[in-house]
C-alpha cells in the first residue's frame, strides 16, 4: 500500500475531482487527504455520512495540535470524517492563512501517511489532494514519502508545457540527478490528463512521447474523461448513475492500471517493512 500524491502546476485542472473519483474506486481501503495549503473543497461541496456538513474543525485543522507531540498513523484515523458514499476523509483547511499552523510539520505527515499501511490495526493508502505545486508550496514536502505523484493536466498545449517542465523539475528534486534515467524513479512521477473521450487515447500516446523525448522522468499514467456532469454528481450537486459516469469509467480504468504496474511493488515493499517486527518469533 502506499501514498499517492495528486498535485497540479497551474490552473484549475480538476485535482480534487480526480482524487474524489479515484479514492471512490480503490481496490484496497483509502483516506483521502485535503493537503491543499490554500485550503480544501470538499468542506463546502460534500456532505457528512451523518447527512449534515463535513466539520472544518476536524481534520487537517485538527491535526496539526497532534502532530506537534508526534504522529503515530493510527492517530489519522482520529481526524477522519467519512462522506455520504462512505468514503473517509481527512478535511483539508479552511483558509490558506491557517497553513501556518502546519508550518515544518508536513514531512511528519508524510511519514504518517505512507507508513499508514503497515498499521497492525487499519492499514490503508493515502490519496492526498495537494494542490497546485507552483513556487514553493510546502504540500511538495510529502512527495519524498510518496510511492506515486501524479500530475493532473488538461490538454491546452500551455497545459501540456507546464507539466512537462513541471514533470522534469520534480524529477530533478526528487529523483537527485537521474534525469533521463532508463526506468522511472521513486516515487514515480505520473501525468493524468482529463481530455475527452474520443480523443484520449491519441493524447496520451502524443504527451507520453513528449515526455520521454524530454527526458522528464515521468510517463502518461492514464486519462480521465473532461465529464463535468459526472463531476457534479461526485460533488453530490446533481443525480443520476454515478457509477455509470464516464468520469467513473474512466477513474476505474486509471486506479487499475495503476495496480497492474505498482500494486504488486508496494505490497512487496510494505511486506518487507514490516518483516524486521515478525523476526525471531
Amino acid at each position: 500500500m502506499a501514498l499517492i500524491a495528486l498535485a497540479a502546476d497551474k490552473g484549475s485542472p480538476g485535482v480534487t475531482t480526480a482524487a474524489v473519483a479515484l479514492a471512490a474506486v480503490w481496490p484496497r481501503r483509502v483516506m483521502l487527504a485535503e493537503t491543499d495549503p490554500a485550503g480544501g473543497d470538499l468542506v463546502y461541496r460534500s456532505a457528512a455520512a451523518h447527512g449534515g456538513p463535513l466539520n472544518p474543525n476536524t481534520g487537517m485543522l485538527s491535526i496539526a495540535a497532534t502532530a506537534r507531540r508526534g504522529l503515530a498513523p493510527d492517530q489519522l484515523w482520529d481526524h477522519v470524517q467519512p462522506l455520504s458514499g462512505g468514503l473517509e476523509v481527512l478535511v483539508g483547511l479552511g483558509v490558506a492563512e491557517q497553513a501556518t499552523g502546519l508550518a515544518g510539520l508536513w514531512p511528519t505527515l508524510g511519514h504518517a501517511f505512507a507508513s499508514l499501511a503497515d498499521s497492525p490495526h487499519a492499514p490503508a493508502d493515502v490519496i492526498a489532494d495537494c494542490g497546485r505545486i507552483s513556487g514553493d508550496t510546502p504540500a511538495m514536502e510529502l512527495f519524498p514519502h510518496a510511492s506515486l505523484v501524479l500530475l493532473i493536466s488538461r490538454t491546452e498545449p500551455e497545459a501540456l508545457a507546464r507539466v512537462r517542465d513541471r514533470a522534469a523539475a520534480l524529477a530533478g528534486k526528487l529523483h537527485g540527478g537521474q534525469r533521463g534515467a532508463a526506468t522511472l524513479g521513486n516515487p514515480v512521477i505520473g501525468v493524468v490528463l482529463v481530455a475527452e473521450t474520443g480523443s484520449a487515447a491519441k493524447l496520451a500516446s502524443q504527451v507520453n512521447d513528449m515526455l520521454v523525448h524530454a527526458q522528464t522522468g515521468a510517463r502518461v499514467l492514464g486519462t480521465l474523461a473532461d465529464d463535468p456532469a459526472g463531476a457534479e454528481q461526485l460533488a453530490g450537486r446533481r443525480r443520476g448513475r454515478l457509477d455509470k459516469s464516464l468520469l467513473i469509467r474512466s477513474a476505474r480504468k486509471v486506479t487499475a492500471d495503476v495496480y497492474q504496474q505498482y500494486g504488486a511493488l508496494w505490497t512487496a515493499t510494505s511486506d518487507q517493512g514490516r518483516q524486521p517486527h515478525g523476526a525471531g518469533r
